[in-house]
Parts: structure tokens; C-alpha cells; sequence
């Protein structure tokens, strides 16, 4: 699975934004989480699922690093449906090989 780079030259001001904050989180680890699910899907997100992705890219990167990686479940009043969706990909096993680098 080969990294996925949106045309940033075809993205409104927003996305861009939205790119940038999901590949500059703080921490490699949810740089490669939060961008790989967001990269592909970028273009084609309606307005209500990027206000729904931005509320998740609110939250605390460390609390997004445990929960995406599964070392502490995800809190009931963060579990949206947004959240599951990143998850499933975080989770995916073929996405899981391509960041480990198919081991």
C-alpha cells in the first residue's frame, strides 16, 4: 500500500488546512494514523464529515495516539461515527502492514 498525497492544488482553503493539521499532528505516530485515513478520502468528504473530523482532530493527540493503537479504549462520549471509521483504518490489517513496511 503506497502513501496516498491529495492534489493540493484541487483542495479548497479548508481542506488544505484540514491535510496539513492531519499530517502535522505532533507526533509521528498519529501523523501517519490521522493522515493515512485522511489523504485518500480528503476530496470526497461532504462539509458535515469534515466538521465531524475536525471535532476528532480536536482532540488531544496523546488520547488519539492511545485510542487509535488501542492501548486504552475509546471514552463513549468521543465514539462517533467519524471516530469508528478511523479507527477501522487504523485497525485495517493491510494498513497495519504498509506502516510497518509489510513485515
Amino acid at each position: 500500500m503506497e502513501a496516498i498525497t491529495p492534489d493540493l492544488s484541487r483542495l479548497d482553503t479548508r481542506r488544505r488546512r484540514i491535510y496539513y493539521r492531519a499530517t502535522h499532528r505532533g507526533t509521528h505516530e498519529t501523523d501517519v494514523l490521522i493522515g493515512g485515513f485522511v489523504a485518500p478520502r480528503l476530496e470526497t468528504m461532504t462539509e458535515a464529515q469534515l466538521d465531524a473530523l475536525e471535532a476528532v482532530m480536536d482532540l488531544p493527540d496523546a488520547d488519539l495516539a492511545d485510542w487509535l493503537s488501542g492501548r486504552r479504549p475509546v471514552p463513549a462520549e468521543v465514539d462517533t461515527p467519524m471516530m469508528r471509521e478511523i479507527m477501522a483504518d487504523a485497525t485495517d490489517p493491510a494498513r497495519l502492514a504498509a506502516i510497518r513496511g509489510g513485515r
